[in-house]
């Protein structure tokens, strides 16, 4: 087995970082129907927070975020994202909406499906779930950041808008005083 990690498509869906079925058994090297079978089959070790199934606007919206098309390699036929489209042939299309699992839940299916490749890497989704979980961490501290930079360069627009508006008055060239006119006045 090699040591590569595979590309592990991480969601955020319901606010929770979740892998999709499909996603999951590509991964774990088994079908989607025997993920979803060993899920059926092991409910009870499901809880809604370690696998849940998408509602129908969920799935539609998911399918329309991945409607892209990839040009095939012979250039007349298509490649289609699995979860956009159905495919061409019996038995090649959902069904069904698919299931979301979360970082435990990932972790649990490669306990039902007690095959070794399952097991090994279920490392490497556990290994996503937390980089993710880095990412997320790392960018919060940064808006934190941003977020007070910002609070003190307003403090600052303040202060020198005070600033300005005091030295406004000393800035203005004094009034030219009266000129005393020169020359013959009449008294009237």
């Amino acid at each position: 087995m090699k040591d590569k990690a595979p590309d592990i498509r991480i969601l955020t869906i319901r606010d929770q970082k979740v892998v999709l079925d499909s996603d999951l058994a590509r991964v774990y090297s088994v079908t989607t129907k025997r993920l979803n079978e060993q899920l059926r089959r092991n409910r009870k070790r499901f809880p809604q927070d370690f696998a849940f199934q998408l509602s129908a606007e969920e799935y539609e919206s998911l399918r329309s975020q991945f409607a892209t098309l990839d040009k095939g390699t012979s250039g007349s036929e298509l490649k289609r994202s699995q979860t956009a489209t159905l495919k061409p042939g019996r038995g090649q299309h959902r069904k069904y909406r698919p299931w979301a699992f979360t970082e435990h839940g990932a972790l649990q299916a490669a306990n039902i499906l007690r095959s070794e490749r399952a097991i090994a890497m279920s490392v490497y989704v556990i290994r996503a779930f937390i980089e993710v979980r880095e990412k997320v961490a790392a960018n919060a501290a940064i808006l934190k950041r941003l977020a007070e930079i910002d609070k003190t360069l307003l403090e600052h627009d303040t202060a020198l808008r005070d600033i300005y508006q005091q030295l406004l008055p000393l800035l203005a060239p004094p009034p030219e005083p009266a000129r005393r006119q020169i020359g013959f006045h009449s008294a009237s």
